[in-house]
């Protein structure tokens, strides 16, 4: 079969250059068309031959060369077609320049194209893309991280605390207030309890999100994100940090404490109470009430506004009166902070009923 279509190809050649001939000039040179016809078949069968053991890219460098030779030697024998002098000068130079430039199109094009790297442009290809998508992936991870820092995840203590409201309306927190869902399925264990006091606790704590979520000076967003194979909430807490590279606010000094271990960073209600209290230096002169008598004898205790205990020396007998105190003495303990005082001199010492 594949010699049957080998031989039709020669003859339609061969007819097909003695029938263009034969119509061009007449049936005295017909014989050249014959055989020209015959040798541009058997040339074709070589270059067959030739192409199926040559590559791809040859192949392809090949048909490009042949493509544009033959277009360039169609331009340059243009003018000399439209001269109808000497058919056969403008016939043998047409061919001429077809097979020349063609030929030497084809040449350089199956060069040029065992030349190319094909694997080496496919490779260069894939690592620019492979860079833009990184770029595009790292700013994309850049933002990522901006947006998440704009956003302070919220603990459960915080919200039951309630003094999270307070500060949000005075517009000192800025970003987003990140919820996890998981928070608020603790809130709402809580607020379900058994127990009236863990009842009203996780009552109060939903009632300060819906506080917060009405203010706005801040925007409240709830987080779908949940970790299924961690049951602690802190831990799950941390975890969503970790991966959005987040901020926890709390007031749970463990929790802080494993948050910064990780490596997270946390924000603490009571520590930015302790740094708001007032600071009190000895010798300054206070008006306290005093609310109860102390430990040691005739000691009287009263409190500041922020819940700071004072110890006063020689109050007993004021119980229930505003008087001026002289501080002596200011104490820093793990849970908070106590001032030591004295009733001022009697001479100087004003007492409100």
């Amino acid at each position: 079969m594949f010699l049957v279509m080998r031989s039709l190809l020669v003859l339609f050649a061969s007819v097909s250059g003695y029938l263009i001939i034969y119509q061009i000039v007449g049936n005295q040179l017909a014989y050249i068309g014959l055989v020209s016809g015959l040798l541009i078949a058997v040339l074709a069968l070589m270059f067959e031959d030739r192409v199926k053991r040559a590559p791809l890219r040859i192949v392809m460098g090949g048909a490009i060369g042949l493509i544009i030779g033959l277009i360039v030697a169609n331009l340059l024998t243009y003018p000399l077609m439209l001269n109808n002098e000497n058919i056969y000068l403008e016939l043998s130079a047409y061919l001429l320049a077809n097979c020349v430039i063609g030929y030497l199109g084809l040449s350089i094009g199956m060069k040029k194209g065992d030349e190319f790297d094909g694997s080496a442009f496919i490779t260069h290809f894939k690592e620019g893309r492979h860079q833009d998508r990184q770029a595009n992936g790292d700013a994309s991870l850049r933002q990522g991280q901006e947006s998440a820092k704009d956003g302070l995840i919220v603990d459960t203590s915080v919200i039951i605390d309630g003094r999270i409201a307070e500060v949000c309306e005075t517009g000192f927190l800025d970003g987003r207030l990140i919820v996890p869902q998981f928070v608020l399925q603790e809130l709402q264990y809580i607020a379900d309890s058994p127990d009236p006091i863990k009842r009203a606790r996780g009552k109060r704590g939903l009632d300060v999100l819906k506080t917060i979520q009405a203010n706005k000076k801040v925007e409240v967003s709830i987080s779908d994100k949940d970790y299924h194979d961690i049951r602690e909430v802190d831990s799950k807490l941390v975890a969503l940090a970790r991966e959005t590279n987040g901020r926890i606010l709390t007031n749970d000094a463990n929790l802080h404490k494993v948050a910064e271990l990780r490596g997270v960073q946390v924000l603490n209600i009571n520590k930015l109470a302790m740094a708001m209290k007032p600071v009190v230096l000895p010798g300054e002169i206070m008006n306290i009430l005093v609310l109860k008598e102390g430990k040691e004898h005739n000691q009287g205790v009263g409190y500041l506004e922020d819940g700071t205990m004072v110890v006063i020396d020689n109050a007993r007998d004021h119980l229930g009166k505003m008087i001026d105190v002289s501080i002596t003495s200011v104490l820093q303990t793990t849970g908070g902070r106590m001032i030591f005082s004295k009733v001022r001199d009697e001479s100087k010492r004003q007492v409100y009923q």
